[in-house]
């Protein structure tokens, strides 16, 4: 499917909408009705293909924007043009693939980080948590940790619940990942109460920073 146009990837995408699936995806905010597990399997048919992933991106639709995601060269795109895609990108899905697939494998994800996370609009301001959060786990030197719990603990009860669930997920993570800032955490997590009544099936991890250090600690073997 290498030769398919981004008409070919519209007509498919069309041919694959599901009024149930597009029920249950709307309950969480995304407009689009394409099973996800077929819509990866269409990104991987195309393999990846840079013009493509533009041409789809450009459509403005959700499910061609999260396939655009999935067959683009992260390292194509400029500093500009992933910031242009973020403020574009209101669909959570299509911000929540874009942050994680793409801009985590850009050089220039440490740059939008810093910009993001000042942003004055809560959802660009989620995605630099996001990448912070992320940074915390994985690339923690030139952090500080003591820093981001001063913010996190004036700012997140209040913060827009985008801005207040990428904010509570860099909390986990420096909790789970710093043991010399894990108490301080705790102490934040239990006094503001973020998402400690989140509905949680059973066998997954609670959301609830406590909990979510909690059990991650414990499978760490470090309780």
């Amino acid at each position: 499917m290498t030769e398919a146009t981004a008409a070919d990837v519209m007509a498919e995408l069309r041919a694959l909408d599901d009024p149930k699936a597009r029920a249950v995806n709307a309950r969480h905010g995304d407009d689009h009705g394409v099973n996800l597990s077929k819509l990866r399997a269409l990104a991987k048919r195309l393999g990846k293909r840079q013009e493509l992933a533009v041409e789809l991106w450009e459509t403005g639709d959700t499910a061609a924007r999260l396939v655009a995601l999935l067959v683009c060269r992260p390292k194509a795109y400029t500093r500009g043009e992933l910031d242009r895609m973020l403020r574009e990108a209101r669909a959570p899905k299509v911000h929540d693939w874009l942050v994680g697939y793409v801009v985590k494998k850009s050089p220039h994800a440490e740059e939008l980080r810093l910009a993001w996370t000042e942003d004055p609009d809560p959802v660009v301001a989620s995605a630099g948590w996001a990448l912070t959060a992320d940074r915390v786990v994985k690339r923690p030197d030139g952090l500080d940790p003591g820093a981001l719990l001063d913010v996190i603990e004036a700012e997140m009860r209040d913060a827009p619940d985008r801005l207040q669930w990428a904010m509570n997920t860099c909390l986990a993570q420096i909790g789970i990942e710093h043991p010399e800032h894990r108490a301080r955490a705790l102490d934040i997590g239990e006094r503001l109460g973020v998402l400690k009544d989140y509905p949680t099936p059973r066998g997954c991890t609670s959301p609830y920073a406590p909990a979510w250090i909690g059990e991650m600690v414990r499978r760490k073997g470090e309780a």
